[in-house]
């Protein structure tokens, strides 16, 4: 446990799927130093895990509540816990 980094679980609901919203989520997480992963839910939603520093963590929830261009989120359920290290990098997952 670091006080400095955290992780945030998250659903992404509204027109979050056939949107690259997956692709483009992997990248911004990449480029705010962030590990975790991302996925389609059968529901059609968008969940992630984000892990990282406090700050960039944060940053990846606030893009996740606009999303990509073609996107049009409606609600993002955030639930932030106790970062743990588990990731090694950031991975769009196929369920």
């Amino acid at each position: 446990m670091s006080p400095n980094k955290s992780r945030a679980h998250v659903m992404i609901s509204g027109r979050v799927q056939g949107v690259f919203f997956r692709a483009e989520t992997q990248d911004m997480a990449q480029r705010l130093g962030l590990s975790g992963w991302v996925r389609n839910t059968r529901d059609r939603q968008v969940e992630a895990v984000f892990e990282g520093n406090n700050d960039a963590v944060g940053k990846m929830v606030q893009w996740c509540k606009k999303g990509p261009p073609a996107a049009r989120v409606d609600h993002v359920d955030v639930d932030y816990s106790d970062y743990t290290g588990e990731f090694d990098s950031f991975s769009v997952r196929y369920r």
